[in-house]
């Protein structure tokens, strides 16, 4: 199976910024599409960002021109750039893929454990 494990988090001012990483390990035949996710308290998961195989990009739009999402296939990496950063993207943020592990069978969705990133006001 696929494994992703995330790094990267932490506290941050508002109006600083982080970056978060993501490395996905295990059986991988094809790796499709990689994104971040996050959740805050009381709240339902959300997609944050999202990039395909092919480098196309994908925003939710509180981060749009704040956020930048990127991944290096060679590495099986995903990151998240986040600038500008708001107390209201304080969250446990989600790494996430989509992944074919065998060379036969189905693609399946993937989750890391998820880290915490806090601004503060």
């Amino acid at each position: 199976q696929v494994r992703l494990v995330e790094s990267g988090g932490g506290l941050v001012q508002a109006g600083g910024s982080l970056r978060l990483s993501c490395a996905a390990s295990g059986s991988i035949f094809r790796l499709n599409a990689m994104g971040w996710y996050r959740q805050a308290p009381g709240k339902q998961r959300e997609l944050v960002a999202a990039i395909t195989s092919g480098g196309s990009t994908n925003y939710a739009a509180s981060v749009k021109g704040r956020f930048t999402i990127s991944r290096d296939n060679a590495k099986n990496t995903v990151s998240l750039q986040m600038n500008s950063l708001k107390p209201e993207d304080t969250a446990v943020y989600y790494c996430n893929c989509n992944a074919n592990p065998y060379v036969l069978g189905h693609n399946y969705d993937y989750w890391g454990q998820g880290t915490q990133v806090t601004v503060s006001s």
